[in-house]
């Protein structure tokens, strides 16, 4: 016999290489606070309307209120607390204080319930004051990144984080949905106090360099009011965003409503439904990298402005049989979640890149006035049409009208804008 055939030993496979930003160890940290954190307010944010509706008896006009009471401090707070955050040179510890007192707001819900003294003005209060916390979270957020990641990994980063996002809204709503039916609404919060527990504890540990203040003299609201007004780039993303988000939030105070009560459809399984769909997000933080370099920086939020509202019309399509209406509630849930990571990822990069360091926080605190301002404002008005024309006449408003928000980017330069642009 011959000598055996000698093959050769194939090329080991290349090891897939971790994303930039996660070979920093104060990224990690500071994405890991993130992850945790996001997963638990999607528990919350299924189970306080749950509560509200199943538990104190709140008809559309309350859940109108209730939402409204968690998004007014947008509007009241978001610019004052940017210009006072673009000062303060400590801006991690400011988030780790917003994460205790967030916990111990939320804390505070089951032991009221337990005790007979919850009441929906009481769940009111709790969720303006956690929302007050969360304007001061974010908007220090905002200056944070920058210190943490160069400008080339903005688009990367993002998609980190809005990843992140997108797991929380397929772990978080399907863990909310069965801890409901399990321990009630008021003791599934307990979820959400101890993961702003960890992400204080995680923030605490992560070594930030943070950029030095700028402390010169002047009106600091004024001047990042200006900026916005004054760049077509940063004012197209805030008026279409804002548009989006007008409509939407007629649709999301009475989302829930309309499931459980017009769909019949159980809390457990609504919370599975959102998770699944969720999926759709991890889907869109993969693809927005790809799709931005493909398309373009500007179209690509141009498409997610549209693939965002555009799949909720199935909500108040839906009819039939149980399993049908499932199925257009998941495939609602999925397109949409892949559109709002395609728009979130390259709105926050574009945003970041278009404004100077020294005024991160002031501008995004302008955004957080208009842009998250608007939405109790859609959220009243949702929950006043609902009970004045009917939840899903007003569903159709919503769903339809949310389109509109991709007109102000579409005549504006970011519609023909490949890479980020410049200060």
């Amino acid at each position: 016999m011959g000598e055996p055939t000698t093959l050769a030993r194939p090329a080991p496979p290349r090891r897939r290489r971790l994303p930039d930003p996660l070979h920093r160890p104060a990224f990690r940290r500071y994405f890991s606070a993130q992850t945790v954190s996001l997963i638990g307010d999607q528990v919350t944010v299924l189970a306080l309307p749950l509560l509200a509706a199943l538990t104190l008896g709140a008809g559309p006009a309350e859940m109108g209120y209730l939402t409204a009471a968690a998004l007014l401090p947008n509007l009241f707070f978001s610019l004052p607390a940017g210009a006072w955050v673009d000062r303060y040179p400590r801006k991690r510890r400011l988030m780790i204080v917003a994460d205790l007192g967030r916990a111990g707001l939320l804390l505070a819900v089951p032991l009221l319930w337990w005790a007979d003294a919850l009441s929906l003005s009481l769940l009111c209060v709790v969720a303006f004051l956690a929302g007050t916390l969360a304007v001061v979270f974010e908007v220090a957020h905002s200056s944070l990144f920058a210190s943490l990641v160069p400008r080339a990994d903005y688009v990367s980063a993002n998609s980190l984080l809005n990843g992140s996002r997108a797991l929380s809204y397929l772990a978080g709503p399907s863990l909310g949905g069965v801890l409901v039916q399990v321990l009630t609404a008021p003791f599934a919060l307990v979820a959400d106090v101890l993961t702003y527990l960890a992400s204080a504890r995680l923030l605490a540990r992560a070594d930030i360099a943070e950029q030095p203040v700028d402390r010169s003299p002047g009106p600091r609201l004024v001047a990042g009011v200006r900026y916005v007004a004054r760049s077509p780039i940063l004012r197209a993303v805030l008026l279409g965003t804002t548009t989006l988000n007008l409509f939407n939030y007629l649709f999301a105070a009475l989302f829930i409503l309309y499931v459980t009560k017009h769909l019949h459809v159980a809390p457990g399984t609504l919370g599975l439904v959102i998770g699944a769909g969720a999926a759709g997000g991890l889907l869109g933080a993969v693809i927005t990298g790809p799709v931005s370099r493909r398309i373009g920086i500007g179209p690509a939020l141009i498409l997610g402005l549209v693939a965002f509202p555009a799949p909720l019309i199935l909500v108040p399509a839906a009819g039939g049989p149980p399993a049908l209406v499932l199925t257009l509630l998941f495939a609602a849930e999925f397109v949409s979640a892949l559109g709002v990571m395609l728009l979130d990822i390259t709105a926050g990069s574009v945003q970041t890149a278009a404004t100077p360091q020294p005024m991160l926080a002031v501008v995004a605190g302008f955004d957080r006035t208009v842009n998250y301002g608007i939405r109790p404002l859609g959220a009243v008005l949702g929950g006043a049409l609902g009970a004045t024309i009917g939840i899903r006449p007003t569903l159709w408003i919503a769903t339809l009208g949310a389109l509109l928000g991709a007109l102000w980017v579409l005549f504006s330069p970011l519609r023909t804008m490949r890479q980020l642009p410049e200060q």
